[in-house]
């Protein structure tokens, strides 16, 4: 049996739902699992393109490594990426918690993205692998439209929510 997740972009109180995608991304889907619920302030691709992505930065499950990534996320997709906070601690970023994120030791950025063209490229870094862990199966059309309003509209105050789509 499958297991479901809820998205939720708090403010503008839109959900989707995504299946995991334990078969090609064991150890990633164990870790958000186990983790969940998690909420962390929202944000909007800068480089990506149609990505909006939460950071969590006291994250305490094990790393999952590398699992089933890639650099051209397509519309549905939701990766985990990992980064030390030196990776983040860039002011051209902005971030307003700039030396929140440098003080920790590991940011976990967990993505929904909900377009096409996506190229997953830092100025800084080079390309950034993700994780794909799982698929939006439902209310992709309205998370797309708030997707949109988190773009135009702006990402302040807005938060994102990853819990089990059962309650537990």
């Amino acid at each position: 049996m499958p297991r479901l997740i809820t998205i939720t972009l708090d403010r503008r109180q839109v959900s989707c739902t995504a299946r995991l995608l334990d078969e090609v991304a064991p150890r990633t889907c164990a870790a958000v699992w186990d983790a969940l619920p998690v909420t962390a302030p929202a944000f909007h691709g800068k480089y990506a393109r149609n990505e909006v992505y939460g950071l969590v930065t006291d994250w305490a499950a094990a790393e999952p490594g590398p699992e089933n990534t890639t650099i051209t996320p397509i519309p549905r997709d939701v990766c985990w990426f990992s980064f030390s906070g030196d990776d983040l601690g860039n002011p051209a970023y902005g971030y307003e918690a700039e030396g929140e994120h440098r003080a920790a030791g590991r940011i976990v950025d967990l993505a929904i993205f909900y377009g096409r063209n996506n190229l997953l490229i830092n100025g800084d870094q080079g390309y950034v692998p993700g994780n794909v862990f799982a698929e939006i199966t439902d209310g992709y059309e309205q998370m797309v439209a708030a997707c949109q309003d988190v773009w135009m509209g702006g990402a302040r105050g807005e938060t994102l929510t990853f819990a089990r789509a059962d309650g537990s």
